[in-house]
């Protein structure tokens, strides 16, 4: 694979750079507690509030997803993908700029509510915006950019949320959003939507634009072809049960998604700064903190270089595997040291190393690949359900594991919810071994002849 940009794939990058601020700008949101949370509850700021109601206040926008997700899949083929990303921007913006003037909890919690409402339009219209556009020699590259914006989002919200106020934090970050708004108005609708909507020159048009090329009329009737055999029958929420490929295709993407989420991603996302707080005498929080999610942006970009030369089903293994050994040295470090009379206070440099690893591990495959998997494996007339019902999922056990993450720390201690996610991993290498194809450069039509059983991959 060539890894320079080419002239010609120029709009196919600025479109991956630009349509995924919504994302970084989601994730920021996301990463907000990891810095803000300590402080809430340490009574240092003019809001304050108890255990429960931070963890309540974590998962919101978690909560806000759900909605978000339904009502993105039910408008996404009508109002289209680009119109919806460049909208996600306005709730975002008043979501922070709410957080920074906001003076109650209520408003904290609204707020979060609005950026998860606002979170569940981004991660179903922007992956199939990318999974759209994309030629399938860089779909892994471009489709890849999705969880690297996520990281890049995390890190950002910690650095910024060590050093600023709360407010400040806010307001800064509403920048994000404002610059999402007046860079992605200038890219092309998606080919495939232009199609859907009998929109034949337009989408030549566009085609034309993200190719560099005029000479993509072999392409477009390629593209026309499937659009109109997949969409002969209009797509209904219940075809992703009743068809044979489409229950395939849900398998295979909520199972990666769940593999992806029972190694605790999201717990110890929420909970970073104070899972490091268990080896402050070895290094501040907030400098573990950065160094964590600074790792885990270089590790994720070099895998989206990564997956489409290796290939996808290689990097989940490997990633899956070193994942499950630096969890199992985690919680038995946590049990040592918590419930054992040995003194580890030589060896808190522990916990900070193997936290590295696992993050070092986990973005080489698990972190990148099931959001790009999932954009690749759904026919046009069932692709916004599909995407609405994995986020709806996402939303569901990312809050169920948080929330399992927090009692089970504070009732039996932390190394609980890492043994039972080092188990979790096992099952999840036996679902790819068996389960998850290879998809490194098939075009999406290959992928729905093989959840079909036409070819094999």
């Amino acid at each position: 694979m060539q890894i320079s940009v080419h002239k010609n794939r120029i709009y196919q990058y600025m479109a991956a750079l630009t349509g995924t601020l919504g994302i970084v700008s989601s994730e920021m949101h996301y990463g907000w507690p990891s810095p803000t949370l300590p402080i809430l509850l340490n009574g240092t700021d003019k809001l304050q509030m108890d255990e429960t109601e931070g963890s309540w206040l974590t998962i919101m926008p978690l909560v806000g997803a759900i909605l978000g997700a339904i009502i993105t899949g039910l408008v996404i083929d009508i109002l289209g993908r680009k119109r919806l990303i460049l909208l996600s921007s306005i709730p975002f913006f008043i979501s922070w700029i709410t957080i920074g003037f906001a003076e109650t909890s209520v408003l904290l919690h609204v707020a979060r509510f609005l950026a998860g409402l606002t979170d569940g339009l981004s991660f179903t219209a922007v992956p199939m915006f990318l999974g759209e556009i994309a030629e399938p020699s860089i779909r892994g590259l471009l489709s890849s950019m999705c969880p690297v914006s996520i990281v890049i989002g995390l890190l950002l919200i910690n650095i910024l949320g060590s050093y600023l106020t709360i407010s400040t934090t806010a307001f800064v970050s509403s920048i994000i959003p404002v610059i999402l708004l007046v860079t992605f108005v200038w890219i092309p609708e998606s080919p495939y939507f232009l199609l859907m909507r009998g929109r034949y020159d337009d989408a030549r048009s566009s085609l034309q634009k993200f190719r560099g090329s005029t000479d993509v009329e072999t392409e477009l009737e390629r593209l026309a072809k499937a659009v109109k055999e997949q969409n002969e029958s209009t797509g209904k929420f219940v075809d992703l049960v009743t068809c044979p490929s489409n229950r395939k295709a849900v398998f295979i993407a909520l199972g990666l998604r769940s593999v992806q989420q029972l190694t605790g991603i999201t717990a110890v996302t929420f909970y970073c700064k104070r899972v490091f707080e268990k080896s402050s005498n070895f290094i501040a929080p907030e400098v573990a903190t950065i160094i964590y999610f600074t790792v885990q942006l270089v590790l994720s970009a070099i895998s989206c270089l990564m997956v489409d030369i290796s290939g996808r089903r290689p990097l989940l293994i490997i990633s899956l595997a070193g994942t499950a050994v630096t969890l199992l040295i985690n919680g038995t470090y946590l049990y040592i040291k918590n419930c054992t009379e040995v003194d580890t206070k030589d060896f808190d440099f522990v916990l900070l190393a193997t936290l590295l690893c696992f993050i070092v591990i986990f973005s080489l495959g698990l972190q990148t690949i099931p959001l790009l998997i999932m954009s690749e494996m759904f026919p046009t007339n069932v692709k916004a359900f599909a995407l609405c019902l994995a986020d709806v999922y996402f939303s569901v056990i990312a809050s169920v594991i948080s929330k399992f993450f927090h009692g089970t720390s504070n009732a039996f201690g932390m190394h609980v919810p890492f043994y039972t996610f080092t188990v979790c991993c096992v099952f999840g290498l036996v679902f790819i071994v068996l389960w998850v194809p290879e998809t490194k450069g098939r075009t999406l039509e290959d992928i729905q002849r093989f959840l079909k059983g036409e070819i094999k991959m």
